[in-house]
């Protein structure tokens, strides 16, 4: 398997562009975004459902969860910093937490 490419340029500010709710780590190459739900059970499920398509992906994300809220961090380690990887996830996440 080849070593994921960190963005840069076009590509990034591209990627960016696609995720409005996400934003910038300051200090690091990596995206964060905080979701919030109705209750723990539905943030729980919420992470439930995201590692189910992380295991498959093989790219798990950094994650805290209080209750009602799950802040994630996204950042492709072994790359040093926001990779495709990321952004795919990151728009899967997305579609999770809107249905």
């Amino acid at each position: 398997m080849q070593m994921a490419q960190v963005l840069d340029g076009q590509d990034r500010a591209d990627a960016l562009a696609a995720l409005p709710h996400w934003r910038a780590v300051e200090g690091r190459d990596a995206i964060t975004r905080t979701y919030r739900f109705e209750d723990f059970n539905a943030a729980f499920g919420f992470m439930t459902r995201v590692a189910l398509v992380a295991e498959v992906m093989n790219h798990h994300p950094e994650w805290f969860n209080v209750y009602n809220r799950v802040d994630v961090t996204l950042a492709t380690h072994d790359a040093g910093g926001l990779t495709a990887r990321d952004v795919q996830l990151a728009q899967a996440m997305d579609r999770l937490h809107d249905r």
